[in-house]
């Protein structure tokens, strides 16, 4: 009979890390009244016949905290890129310097902050449940163990285990959801 199973909570870590990493990108999307390099991060511009990341056609920059600016590398790309911009959903209205369009970042009213709060809480809900999936998963091994001959302490040890490191993780979404939404309504 095979003794002193180890279920590999580095896996599991990692896992929640990546779910974490991953709220954290959805956040940085996430417009706040600041103006922000990350909130470009989703706009994909149509460049040289195939879709482009907006970061690889020109220079984002935050030069003031309502202004964005993307100095375009490629004259012909000015207008995919503004058209880029418009239709990506952000509400942002770019305006057209030369290679340089520049993105005022209007202020957000009480509405359109407490929906973002709302996206936020969404956001934050998906990372909760992949956690939660890693965690079934963590579980899943120990029932494994246990058929294939672990002891019932073992047992209660990696489940003790496994159920802390979940419910760390799932303060960490919590926190992080915390700080996004008192930043969004913040005037």
């Amino acid at each position: 009979m095979a003794e002193d199973f180890e279920i590999d909570t580095g896996d599991l870590q990692r896992r929640m890390d990546g779910a974490i990493a991953s709220l954290k990108t959805e956040f940085a999307s996430l417009r706040t009244g600041r103006a922000s390099a990350s909130m470009l991060e989703p706009v994909m511009v149509d460049a040289y016949g195939q879709m482009t990341p907006i970061n690889q056609v020109g220079t984002v920059n935050v030069p003031e905290p309502r202004m964005v600016t993307v100095n375009v590398w490629d004259k012909g790309l000015v207008g995919k890129v503004e058209k880029a911009i418009r239709e990506s959903g952000l509400g942002i209205n770019p305006q057209l310097n030369g290679t340089i369009i520049m993105l005022p970042i209007p202020e957000l009213n009480e509405e359109r902050r407490k929906e973002l709060t709302k996206v936020a809480s969404q956001y934050a809900e998906h990372a909760r449940v992949a956690i939660r999936n890693v965690r079934r998963d963590g579980m899943d091994q120990i029932k494994k163990a246990k058929g294939d001959g672990m002891s019932e302490d073992d047992q209660k040890f990696w489940e003790t285990e496994v159920q802390e490191l979940t419910d760390t993780y799932i303060g960490n979404v919590d926190a992080a959801l915390e700080t996004k939404q008192s930043e969004i309504m913040q005037v």
